[in-house]
């Protein structure tokens, strides 16, 4: 049976509750959570994904997750089916919104392959492209963007291809007050009409002038259905548009407040190994990737559940 992560007031499970509680000690079912060295992360040591996990297990893990934002489990050894039934106990597999890049995105409808391989296995000549080497938010192009994403690597270059990732509740609270009253009720809007790799979807018509960028309208600043905290959700920085403003005010205000996040002091990266697991809030959290030799193999598999509209 499926446990949904939710808020500690909703629990009724009152072993699972202490469990949840002795997560302060660092161990907790057989699990221990250890903090990254920065502003955002933990590793979790002691858990086998490719098992079902108890209900005390996963109500520890989604305060680890509330916490932490990023999740990391080291030297997993995961089916696709596995993969998907790990994050299916936290939430919602998300079907039918990704946009496909290879046969197997087709036959496992929650998986999406992120390679630099061909379906023969040769190495793709283009390579990744750098759309993914900017600080973004998944899917924000989406009315109901997805609450998390589960990254397994499969494949990883010797060096390069990290992942960054930033903690959009500390950019929040350490907006200069003038910053953060230009932004008060304001949304922005996300544009939908290309893809991660900046290419056109079908369908729409190559617009360059931001104010008419086709997308849904999310605030500036959403509160956490969780935790009840507030965070800065930008998306991604091209094309996106505050309504309201010049575009001239649009663009300034947006560049202010993309040089705010993409400070150190928001950011921790992950250096990926095979076997590597990470899971992170896509609510309160941003990513990039680092750049690496286009020649080497990088095979990723990701999975996303369900979130809800940002308010």
């Amino acid at each position: 049976m499926s446990v949904q992560f939710r808020s500690r007031q909703a629990r009724i499970d009152t072993a699972a509750f202490n469990a949840a509680e002795r997560l302060a000690s660092g161990s907790t079912c057989g699990f221990a959570v250890v903090p990254w060295n920065g502003p955002i992360g933990a590793e979790v040591r002691g858990l086998d994904l490719t098992q079902p996990l108890s209900a005390a297990e996963l109500l520890a893990l989604a305060d680890a997750w509330s916490e932490h934002l990023v999740l990391v489990f080291r030297a997993q050894s995961l089916s696709i089916e596995q993969h998907l039934a790990f994050a299916a106990q936290t939430g919602e597999i998300l079907e039918g919104n990704q946009t496909s890049r290879s046969a197997l995105s087709h036959q496992h409808k929650g998986i999406l392959e992120v390679s630099t391989l061909t379906s023969d296995g040769q190495q793709k000549a283009k390579g990744l492209g750098s759309a993914e080497a900017f600080w973004h938010t998944d899917m924000s192009y989406k009315s109901v963007p997805p609450a998390g994403s589960f990254l397994y690597a499969r494949s990883v270059p010797s060096t390069g291809g990290d992942t960054c990732f930033a903690n959009m509740y500390l950019a929040f609270e350490a907006l200069p007050s003038e910053l953060a009253e230009a932004i008060v009720g304001r949304v922005a809007v996300h544009d939908e009409s290309r893809n991660s790799a900046g290419r056109m979807r079908p369908g729409y018509a190559d617009e360059r002038d931001p104010s008419k960028t086709p997308g849904p309208r999310h605030p500036l600043v959403r509160t956490h259905p969780v935790t009840g905290r507030k965070a800065l959700f930008l998306g991604r920085r091209p094309y996106s548009f505050i309504p309201g403003l010049s575009s001239a005010q649009s663009e300034d205000l947006l560049d202010q407040l993309w040089a705010h996040v993409a400070r150190e002091e928001f950011a921790h990266c992950h250096k990926w190994a095979v076997g590597d697991m990470v899971m992170w809030d896509n609510r309160s959290a941003m990513h990039r990737r680092d750049s690496f030799d286009p020649s080497l193999p990088r095979v990723m598999h990701r999975t996303q559940t369900v979130g809800t509209q940002p308010v």
